[in-house]
């Protein structure tokens, strides 16, 4: 019989220790931010019906969250807040005493050690549910918003967040932010832009759990239409010049090429948000016994580390670290 010459790449997966040897990709737990909903009111721990497993959680309950947190290792925590009163403006996203703020203190005094990422937005706070500010014909408005997501900017680094998460998609918010907060003297305080985000119907669990949803119209004026490539490059390039210092693709899952675009075209830090919508599909197939959760949760933050990104906002959190752990 003739020698055949071919690679035989088979002889690097023949053993268990051989395969994880030569493995490309990683996961730690370092590489995790974990979402926290907080929502004015006492005594509050509200499971999110379409988010098995994460839940709504008033200040005084919110240790039994942060004491898990902390346990597994869980370095950053990114905070979204409901408020008990909404308005045309927002006005509880900047107020002192607002639900992201008092809650931003509590985990700052009790968990130090953990890094607290404000999402810095309207949505949750307006009553129309928009972003922005919105005119008598229902229009948003970009320039009037800056000035009250810089406001909101300012109230949450007075309050100690470590990082601040705009999540608008206004242009110019970055260079708002790093403006109000430089004047404020919070130099030091790092902006994680949401800098690529897609108007996606992968958001629609998140609206449940954040209250959000908007009360007209869509979002679509202002976050960026699906089809689009090239466009995440102008957004992105725009927020490193006006001062980003992380860089958010959202959602991850169907726009793992936007990662990779981002992360071979930028220096800094790049975050991919795996959203809930991504969540609530791999939480109802496993509920319904049609995957395995493990090895499917595993795969999917592997596939979002191997396109590039440096770390993961992802409600698979603590359940990916207990699997990693083998808990």
């Amino acid at each position: 019989m003739t020698q055949l010459t071919f690679k035989r790449h088979r002889r690097l997966r023949q053993t268990a220790v051989l395969r994880k040897m030569v493995q490309e990709t990683h996961l730690h737990k370092e590489d995790f931010i974990y979402p926290i909903f907080v929502q004015d009111g006492e005594n509050i721990k509200n499971e999110v019906s379409s988010m098995p497993g994460v839940f709504q959680f008033s200040i005084d309950r919110l240790g039994e969250e942060m004491d898990e947190v902390v346990a597994l290792g869980i370095p950053a925590v990114i905070l979204f807040g409901l408020p008990a009163e909404k308005d045309e403006t927002g006005s509880q996203a900047y107020h002192d005493h607002g639900i992201v703020q008092e809650a931003t203190r509590f985990i700052k005094k009790n968990y130090p050690n953990v890094l607290v990422i404000a999402d810095t937005c309207l949505c949750e706070f307006t009553s129309h549910g928009h972003c922005g500010v919105v005119s008598a014909d229902e229009k948003i408005l970009n320039d009037p918003s800056l000035d009250l997501l810089a406001k909101t900017a300012v109230s949450q680094a007075e309050a100690g967040a470590d990082i601040i998460a705009p999540s608008n998609m206004m242009d110019g918010f970055v260079a708002a932010i790093r403006e109000g907060l430089d004047a404020a003297g919070f130099e030091d305080v790092p902006i994680m832009s949401y800098a690529v985000k897609y108007a996606s119907a992968y958001y629609g669990p998140f609206r449940d759990a954040a209250d959000g949803a908007p009360q007209f119209g869509d979002r679509k004026t202002y976050q960026m239409d699906p089809a689009n490539r090239m466009e995440a490059m102008r957004e992105a390039t725009s927020d490193i010049e006006e001062g980003a210092d992380f860089l958010i693709v959202k959602p991850a899952l169907a726009y793992l090429d936007i990662v990779r675009d981002v992360r071979n075209n930028y220096d800094v830090p790049v975050v991919a948000y795996n959203v809930s919508g991504e969540y609530a599909m791999v939480k109802a197939a496993a509920l319904n016994g049609w995957i395995d959760e493990k090895q499917v949760v595993l795969e999917t933050l592997l596939g979002m580390k191997r396109a590039g990104a440096d770390l993961i906002i992802t409600y698979h959190a603590k359940d990916a670290i207990r699997f990693m752990e083998g808990k």
